[in-house]
């Protein structure tokens, strides 16, 4: 590394460190706005005077880093995309104020002593995909909130149990029912509200279907029970490439299902899930693992022994382990190929959806 440097990443503002190891000479300041365009520019310099220079730049891995590594890359600089809470943490008690001079410091003396704990720079076509999958996510947990709102104001109006919002049957039951007119505007507001969301998902499921149908790792995926395309396209997107990743255990904590347990002076706090990593990922694994409930699932004997034992729904994420953990398996042996890209995200025709 002849030029090593970090960035701190702000809304507002870019503070900037780096050194050049040759002369010992370090540079400081900030780059304003906030833009692509003027990172570009800020980057341009190392083309000019610095350039074929071994340039390596450290920046975290918060909102916003991905124009700043696209940037970086198309540069011809080295990114570094510093964990957040691992980093926070090398910097060991807190002594003195919190500066984003102090945080390009801390960066750029991991950096230069190997130390920085990194994250994986996904490829732009995962990227995109994993862009995709988070909204979708956003979609369907904002469905599951008018559905539970309209539900509660149903037994807040003495409706009778067992009425099904999603079907027409249960919409011309609603029709008879003895509202209020609040009660009522709060139907017809729901109604027209799934009904929008409905619209947005239905391009996008299939969107993500006729990707998953193509991609190598997706399509090894399917081979788990449980996973469908939908599953398969989410797990590959926010696990990634399983390489980077020295066994399962990993993986498992990388996705937030291990337990996190406290314990001081020989006493000792029940566990908890850690919930550290992509939110997503940990959803649709828990999604697929409830599939175990099924007869006919290979998981049909654990879940029952576990559910027996504790609930189902701790049943259900000791499967969602095993589902990371055999997921992966298969996109490590897969290797490179697992994150292959396909011709294009878009569906070749419209496709109807398919259930996860």
């Amino acid at each position: 590394m002849e030029i090593v440097g970090a960035l701190d990443l702000h809304r507002t503002q870019i503070t900037f460190k780096w050194l050049e190891m040759d002369t010992g000479e370090i540079r400081r300041g900030r780059i304003m706005p906030v833009t692509r365009e003027s990172v570009r520019e800020w980057l341009g310099q190392f083309s000019g005077q610095f350039k074929g220079r071994d340039m390596h730049l450290a920046v975290e891995a918060t909102t916003g880093w991905r124009f700043v590594v696209e940037e970086m890359q198309a540069a011809g600089i080295t990114p570094h995309l510093a964990e957040p809470a691992d980093t926070s943490a090398l910097r060991g008690p807190k002594r003195h104020a919190k500066t984003d001079s102090k945080d390009c410091d801390h960066m750029v003396d991991l950096l230069l002593h190997d130390r920085l704990p990194e994250s994986w720079i996904a490829p732009t076509h995962i990227l995109e995909v994993r862009t995709l999958v988070r909204v979708r996510k956003a979609l369907v947990a904002e469905r599951r909130e008018w559905q539970q709102r309209m539900q509660a104001q149903l037994f807040h109006q003495g409706a009778p149990r067992g009425i099904e919002l999603t079907t027409d049957r249960g919409r011309n039951q609603i029709q008879g029912l003895e509202l209020s007119p609040a009660g009522r505007m709060v139907m017809s507001t729901g109604f027209a509200t799934l009904d929008h969301l409905a619209e947005q998902l239905e391009p996008l499921d299939a969107q993500l279907i006729s990707f998953a149908k193509r991609q190598r790792g997706c399509k090894a995926l399917l081979k788990l029970y449980g996973v469908g395309h939908l599953s398969a396209v989410t797990i590959l997107a926010e696990l990634g490439d399983c390489r980077r990743f020295s066994n399962s255990d990993d993986a498992v904590r990388y996705a937030g299902l291990d337990i996190s347990v406290y314990e001081s002076n020989g006493k000792r706090s029940p566990g908890h899930l850690s919930r550290q990593g992509p939110a997503t990922l940990r959803w649709m694994l828990y999604e697929a693992a409830q599939s175990a409930a099924r007869k006919t699932s290979p998981d049909h004997d654990y879940y029952l022994e576990t559910r027996a034992r504790i609930n189902h729904k701790r049943a259900c994420l000791s499967v969602a382990r095993k589902l990371c953990r055999r997921s992966y398996h298969i996109l490590k042996n897969l290797g490179e190929a697992a994150m292959e890209p396909v011709g294009s995200t878009e569906p070749a025709k419209p496709e109807a959806p398919v259930a996860a």
